[in-house]
């Protein structure tokens, strides 16, 4: 049964990207189908989504999601938790995997990869977690893709498996979760910090000191859709058309004229994913910003 959405917010002033949104799993969650949770986020000025796989089937329908419209790219991968969960499936997995990171030109990251000791406990299930984040690196390097990293509970580590395998080149923490201390540690070595509607919640001042000290052009902000609603939505199911809550907030607290924020966090996923393909109308959506 699907959870109804909430009405939508005043458009942002200047277009902007949702650089980690999940809208196969918010149309199984409220009923949302993508291409109209597309065009509701294109109304308040998310014109640019990142859909991330988290398995073989989201990843191919990432792809598909891509392919059919020009404001979004796709990024694939297996979640730590599945590969936690794959057992001695788990090389059959990647297997199946691996040729969609060269699917094509909408194909612009692999993730969300990385570690999650939340849901995962147990050293076989964090083993395996381990080695599924190291193929993905290599399938990162090989391709020349960005690398979107879930990290839950396991800030040590994660930054543990990057030195040893390699620090990519490009690559971003989704859903920033640490404080200033691990987000400097994150930034040294290259990282883009993406920020979810959590920092919005009135008891994540760490998380909020982590944004403070990001550089300008480290800075991204996500949904995360249909997860981590932003105030004054908390508790309420997610899409990309709410993202302006928390760029309204996230410029406030910075400082930041509204539709210059806007600009710079486009300009940042960019930086990150490369050009997005032209709009319909013949808009290229990344120069415009």
């Amino acid at each position: 049964m699907s959870t109804p959405l909430p009405e939508a917010p005043e458009p942002l002033p200047a277009s902007t990207t949702d650089a980690h949104t999940h809208l196969l799993s918010t149309a199984e969650f409220s009923g949302l189908p993508p291409a109209q949770a597309i065009a509701r986020a294109a109304a308040v000025g998310v014109t640019r989504l990142v859909e991330v796989g988290c398995d073989v089937p989201s990843s191919r329908g990432a792809v598909e999601l891509a392919e059919l419209h020009p404001g979004v790219i796709a990024c694939v991968a297996l979640h730590p938790n599945d590969a936690a969960r794959a057992g001695d499936r788990l090389g059959a997995l990647l297997a199946e995997l691996e040729p969609l990171v060269a699917a094509g030109p909408v194909v612009r990251g692999v993730g969300e990869t990385g570690l999650d000791y939340y849901r995962t406990r147990d050293d076989e299930g964090r083993r395996r977690q381990k080695d599924s984040f190291a193929a993905h690196l290599a399938w990162a390097r090989e391709h020349d893709k960005a690398i979107v990293i879930h990290d839950r509970d396991a800030h040590a580590d994660v930054l543990d498996v990057l030195d040893a395998e390699g620090v990519p080149e490009r690559f971003m923490m989704h859903c920033f979760s640490g404080d200033a201390a691990f987000a400097r540690q994150c930034l040294d070595r290259g990282a883009w910090l993406s920020f979810p509607g959590t920092a919005t919640f009135k008891p994540n001042e760490p998380l909020r000191e982590a944004f403070d000290l990001t550089p300008d052009d480290r800075l991204l902000v996500e949904t995360d859709a249909p997860y981590l609603t932003p105030v004054p939505l908390r508790g309420k199911p997610n899409a990309s058309y709410l993202m302006p809550h928390t760029v309204r907030f996230l410029a406030q607290r910075r400082g930041a004229e509204l539709a210059e924020f806007c600009a710079l966090l486009a300009a940042n996923a960019t930086a990150l994913f490369g050009q997005w393909p032209q709009t319909p109308g013949g808009r290229d959506e990344v120069r415009d910003g």
